[in-house]
């Protein structure tokens, strides 16, 4: 017994090196000594060789049945081993041996927890609690059961009672850390983690978490830093790699971001995140090389993509359900409302959802809409989870809501609550799956009717969204089956436009944009990500066709126009043709339009609030209609401005549009006469008549509610142009 007394001694320490030898001796001289087999067993889970660990262990209980112990450490090696079933049914018959163990019940709840049994692993964490309220373990996974189960408020009150039973637990600050997260206390959950890290120095996975509150406040600069140290501390890290480059993708730093994610992907080949958003950034950098391959590559992998992602390659609306849907059912939320209790008597309450009311395109484009609602039939609350970047925008829209609801440290289920609580009868969502989008709140289901308006150009698949606004060109009848949520087609278009929104009355010479004197120009100012090479290779062929013609695009990176300039060589076109505008205040960019001919849009994701600028100041935008909503939107606007002779139905008569155009100057003269005669008429610009419009839809949707019907579209035939 003294060999195997030596064994158990440097197993403790930490020497497991000389415990193995010592236990393997053992049983060379007593092959069924029972205590060797249990915890050179216990020894091997800990090594990671589990199935050599089951062998021990259970060949340990053939000679002892009844030690408790053993099948709770058996227990353990069965959950490392993904058997969480049989695992929990060990640690139950363990309890049923010593009902008074703590540990035994502290060994069940994190089982039904990797079992994903929150319930039952709240109630044995609760027992180990009872029992042993001296542990600072216990706490700890009573804290995480509660956080999986969404419990937040339960499980803060578990990890600090964890901590302060045992404060130097670094695993249970960090854990402090991710609820105070959930629950909207970034700055709290920055000091959790900073003593995480402070407890132990080198805790990548604190460093990680303590990236998303510092994004969050837009703090870019200090999340980089503890991306990068996470990434040094664990440089097969793949998670905080991702991290690291989608910071610097906010940053405006695309090419760090592309090579950050190339790195990850070098160490984890099969990283399915990685290769899409490598994908995703060569298009934003308009890095052809590999472009059908990526294209294809994002096709096959449609329900592992983010569905905004998705839009970015050519597909189907049914493709485009099909990402959405599988996007969607990633979510889990842990309750919804109850929407039997009796209406609030009195307007109908409309809550605008978004981060966006700031200096954002949307923001520019629904500022009057908001102003101009019916106060005397709606009340209308915003609700912000956007930083407040302390714009006139912004001071404009807070000015245009009834009630402003800055909910930007605010929980997504808190802020349910606080929808929920305004009695709000419409929950309009602006953002969909658009950046910094917050889909955690719709989620619980805080409004009885809910809606997705503006921000998404396609299906939610979620059934949380009842109803989508569109108009019948850009979704038309025949598309409800491509979307989960009920078409509601407003009569001429979806898109709303602020009729007060300035033009420089400056008068800006070519020169000062680094234009020719002469020449046609060819303009498109939608993102680079929305070029693609088959449109470029008209926009060259038509360079070659109209002498001294250039092609005015919006400046983005150095790599982008060097990647742009290059393209224009290799179809050899002078690269000096290509001219880049860079970035503007909104009044001064819309004014500069004037010096433009033409603008070409692209495929298969056309302009959007692009093309109302180019409208709005006096452009005509030549648009070829697309399969789905994100290529139909210009000729929406388009066919709402009464000109639908600039939108074509296929790549031929687009290219041949754009050159009869460019050659037939009286012609462009023409249309250029018709859009600025249209212009104070046509209903794109008509917001009074918009406010109205849409109001119907909201008493559409607000009717059936209160009658007690099923959402249902009110769709509008689409006018043949």
């Amino acid at each position: 017994m003294m060999k195997l007394q030596q064994a158990v001694d440097a197993h403790l320490k930490g020497e497991r090196d000389e415990a193995s030898r010592l236990y393997n001796e053992v049983l060379q001289e007593n092959p069924n000594e029972p205590i060797a087999l249990h915890y050179f067993g216990v020894l091997m889970c800990q090594r990671g060789d589990f199935p050599r660990s089951e062998q021990l262990i259970r060949k340990s209980l053939a000679v002892r049945p009844g030690a408790a112990d053993a099948m709770g450490n058996l227990g353990i090696t069965l959950s490392a081993m993904g058997r969480f079933d049989e695992a929990i049914a060990l640690h139950r018959q363990a309890i049923a041996l010593r009902p008074q163990n703590a540990d035994g019940y502290n060994n069940l709840a994190a089982a039904l927890l990797s079992g994903e049994r929150f319930d039952e692993a709240i109630q044995a964490a609760s027992e180990a609690v009872r029992l042993k309220p001296g542990s600072a373990l216990v706490w700890y996974n009573l804290g995480c059961a509660f956080q999986r189960k969404g419990r937040n408020t339960e499980a803060l009150n578990a990890y600090r009672r964890a901590t302060e039973v045992q404060p130097n637990f670094p695993e249970a600050f960090c854990n402090i850390g991710l609820v105070l997260v959930a629950l909207g206390k970034r700055e709290e959950a920055l000091a959790a983690y900073r003593k995480a890290v402070e407890l132990r120095p080198n805790f990548p996975e604190a460093l990680n978490n303590m990236g998303q509150p510092l994004c969050d406040m837009r703090r870019l600069e200090e999340a980089t830093e503890v991306y990068r140290k996470a990434v040094e501390l664990r440089p097969e890290y793949i998670d905080a790699y991702g991290n690291l480059a989608t910071t610097y993708r906010k940053r405006g730093m695309i090419e760090e971001s592309l090579r950050t994610y190339e790195e990850g992907f070098a160490r984890a080949p099969g990283n399915i995140k990685a290769e899409i958003e490598m994908a995703n950034l060569r298009r934003h950098l308009c890095d052809w090389k590999n472009y059908e391959a990526d294209n294809k590559r994002v096709l096959e992998l449609a329900e592992h993509v983010e569905p905004f992602i998705f839009l970015n390659v050519p597909s189907s609306p049914a493709q485009q359900l099909l990402c959405a849907r599988s996007w969607a059912s990633r979510a889990s939320r842990v309750q919804t409302f109850d929407h039997s209790r009796p209406r609030m008597p009195g307007k109908i309450r409309i809550g605008y959802l978004s981060a966006d009311f700031r200096k954002h395109a949307t923001a520019y484009l629904m500022a009057e809409l908001f102003e101009r609602h019916n106060r005397a039939e709606f009340e209308i609350y915003a609700y912000s989870y956007g930083f407040d970047d302390g714009s006139d925008i912004r001071q404009r829209l807070i000015k245009s809501f009834d009630h402003f609801v800055d909910i930007f440290a605010t929980s997504g289920l808190d802020a349910a609550q606080a929808i929920y609580n305004d009695h709000i009868d419409i929950l309009v969502d602006l953002k969909g799956y658009t950046g910094e989008a917050r889909c955690d709140i719709a989620l619980f289901r805080p409004a009885p009717v809910q809606v997705a308006y503006v921000g998404f150009p396609a299906t939610m698949g979620a059934d949380y969204i009842d109803y989508l606004i569109a108009d019948p060109f850009v979704a038309p009848a025949e598309h409800q089956p491509f979307f989960t949520e009920k078409l509601v087609h407003l009569p001429h278009c979806y898109q709303p436009n602020d009729s007060k929104r300035q033009i420089s009355s400056r008068i800006i010479q070519r020169h000062e944009c680094k234009l020719p004197s002469e020449g046609f120009v060819f303009c498109c100012f939608n993102g680079s990500y929305k070029l693609s090479p088959t449109i470029f290779d008209i926009w060259m062929r038509l360079l070659k066709a109209v002498p001294e013609s250039v092609l005015w695009l919006l400046a983005t990176t150095p790599v982008v126009e060097k990647n742009l300039r290059r393209e224009a060589e290799a179809r050899g076109v002078d690269s000096e043709r290509l001219v880049f505008a860079e970035g503007l205040d909104l009044p001064l960019h819309l004014a500069r339009h004037r010096l433009a001919d033409l603008f070409l849009d692209t495929l298969p994701i056309c302009a959007h609030t692009t093309a109302s600028d180019a409208l709005w100041a006096g452009l005509p935008i030549l648009t070829c209609v697309g399969e789905s909503f994100v290529g139909r939107v210009a000729g929406s606007l388009l066919h709402a401005m009464g000109l639908p002779e600039l939108i074509t139905y296929s790549l031929e008569e687009y290219e041949a549009r754009a050159l009869d155009l460019a050659m037939r100057p009286d012609k462009l003269s023409e249309l250029k006469k018709k859009l600025e005669a249209h212009r104070s008429t046509s209903p794109l610009f008509h917001i009074a008549y918009y406010t109205l419009d849409l109001e119907d839809a909201f008493r559409h949707m607000f009717n059936l509610r209160m009658e007690g019907s099923p959402p249902d579209s009110r769709v509008l035939p689409l006018e043949m142009v």
